[in-house]
């Protein structure tokens, strides 16, 4: 897994004001918790912290270099601007070299879904155990030959070495359904615009009393 130096300041302010004056300086405002320790609020800066998640993903091992000594951290949780994308805040947890770690693992889709069939994702992300400086980016799930009504569980994945699931193994993770064909396609697009033409006429009629009413 990737491993990214980061400088890290102690953070003195809080609440939205001083949320914001710490963005508007170009960091984020950030909290580490872990290990029993109270949590430390600190600033991260956003250039190289958005370097760092683009480049080692959203489960990268970060060193901070805090009023002079090293932090093993990793993200657990990032806040992110809904319409700019920009970070607003991240929680971190502290971690020590050789300890494990619980965390969730995005998937990746390899290979192409056989023909007449249909990909249905019930979860994008898998929870696994495995030690806090050797955290997988992803794991990688090939549907490549997957037969139609087949399915792929948590407990079928290919982990990486030194990790474990940590959670149901049988678990539904991906879903290979028959796709629909053209008439049935056709057939929803109109049961739908019977049901909104529906919709509009019961609106209008609701509507009209009121309009009398108020003449």
């Amino acid at each position: 897994m990737s491993e990214v130096r980061l400088p890290a300041e102690p953070r003195t302010e809080f609440g939205k004001g001083g949320a914001r004056r710490t963005r508007r300086a170009g960091k984020i405002p950030a909290v580490i918790y872990g290990h029993g320790a109270d949590p430390r609020h600190v600033s991260l800066p956003a250039r190289e912290f958005g370097h760092a998640i683009k480049h080692g993903g959203a489960n990268v091992l970060l060193t901070l270099d805090l009023e002079g000594s090293d932090q093993l951290a990793i993200p657990k949780a990032i806040q992110r601007h809904p319409i700019k994308g920009l970070f607003e805040h991240v929680d971190l947890l502290a971690v020590r070299r050789g300890e494990k770690v619980t965390i969730e693992v995005p998937l990746t889709i390899v290979g192409e879904v056989i023909r007449g069939g249909l990909l249905a994702t019930e979860n994008n992300t898998v929870s696994i155990e495995a030690e806090a400086t050797n955290l997988p980016s992803e794991i990688e799930v090939n549907i490549e030959d997957l037969e139609i009504g087949s399915h792929i569980t948590a407990g079928d994945l290919k982990l990486p070495a030194g990790s474990s699931l940590a959670g149901d193994a049988e678990q539904v993770l991906l879903l290979i359904q028959e796709a629909p064909t053209a008439a049935q396609l056709e057939a929803e697009d109109a049961a739908e615009g019977e049901a909104a033409e529906g919709a509009v006429e019961g609106d209008t009629a609701e509507g009209a009393p009121a309009a009398d009413a108020a003449e």
